[in-house]
């Protein structure tokens, strides 16, 4: 049986290291090579061609995993990409997904979950942990967040990359009030960050 080849992308070396060790332990996976940038890996899977990519989404400076992953599946051949992170939000999920990756696994998985993934990842099929499937199945069975006018104009503020400030100069309210507004608006999107935010809003069509 053929090695599946691996390339794994995370900008910690000890994270990498822990990985490399974990994945040499099986027979059937062949690690071709590690990046600690999005870049570094876009650059070593054109020369490495590996089968799957495991890809952290947060790489520090310069592209994040979500882009990494897109500009890897626009190459040709395109390795499938398996997401492994902290990040658990919708927001990150359904960008991933949207970018092309195949699956998307949480770090604090079993280390079977994690070579069942790339195995599935390998054959194209779709893996998610357990904790992420439960998130995404009842994002999509829960209605649309409504949101008051006010949310509404803050979100569109916040589209426009406005800190605080600038919200509460241009709505004529204070900071705190903007604050508070965004805290509601965190909680109905289940996001945690401005990012977040403005990513669900976009993709749910809260914009106006």
């Amino acid at each position: 049986m053929t090695p599946i080849r691996i390339l794994v992308c995370d900008d910690h070396a000890v994270v990498r290291a822990g990985l490399l060790a974990l994945l040499g332990s099986a027979p059937d996976i062949e690690v071709v090579g590690e990046a600690g940038s999005g870049e570094e890996a876009l650059a070593l899977a054109r020369r490495l061609r590996p089968d799957v990519v495991l890809m952290d989404l947060q790489l520090g400076e310069g592209i994040d995993g979500v882009e990494t992953t897109r500009r890897l599946r626009a190459e040709n051949p395109a390795p499938h990409v398996l997401v492994l992170t902290t990040y658990d939000t919708n927001a990150d999920v359904t960008r991933a997904v949207e970018a092309g990756a195949t699956g998307y696994l949480l770090k604090a998985e079993r280390p079977e979950d994690l070579f069942t993934a790339l195995h599935a990842a390998a054959q194209g099929r779709p893996s998610l942990s357990a904790p992420v499937a439960g998130r995404v199945l009842s994002h999509l069975r829960s209605p649309r967040p409504t949101l008051t006018p006010r949310e509404r104009d803050i979100l569109a503020q916040l589209s426009r990359g406005l800190p605080n400030r600038d919200i509460a100069r241009a709505l004529f309210i204070s900071e705190t009030t903007v604050k508070t507004h965004l805290r509601r608006i965190y909680d109905k999107l289940g996001v945690d960050t401005r990012s977040g935010a403005v990513s669900v809003a976009k993709e749910q069509r809260l914009l106006p």
